[in-house]
């Protein structure tokens, strides 16, 4: 008996999702923003791919396909890079208040 591709793929999907809840939701928050910077990196990479297999396709199903995956990497991407400056910024010292007796 031969178990259908999809199920396969299904089952794969779900074991992924599992497994990156469990993962990142156990990573410490120090490490919160280089893993931030992989994502983004990852989500370029997939840019790059997603726009090869829009223009090799030959279909327009593949083609929408193609386009629609690349503005979403690119969402990622850039909502990636705003969230990681964000935690960038909560990092930085803040200077200290000058009290309102002390002349400048």
């Amino acid at each position: 008996m031969e178990v259908s591709h999809t199920i396969i793929n299904l089952i794969i999907f779900v074991l992924a999702i599992y497994v990156g809840y469990h993962v990142v939701w156990t990573v410490t928050p120090a490490l919160h923003t280089p893993l931030m910077a992989v994502t983004n990196a990852v989500s370029a990479i997939i840019i790059v791919g997603a726009m090869l297999a829009a223009s090799l396709t030959d279909g327009l199903i593949g083609q929408v396909a193609g386009t629609v995956a690349v503005a979403l990497a690119a969402v990622n991407v850039f909502g990636g890079f705003l969230v990681t400056q964000r935690m960038l910024e909560m990092f930085k010292k803040k200077e200290p208040k000058a009290k309102q007796g002390d002349k400048e």
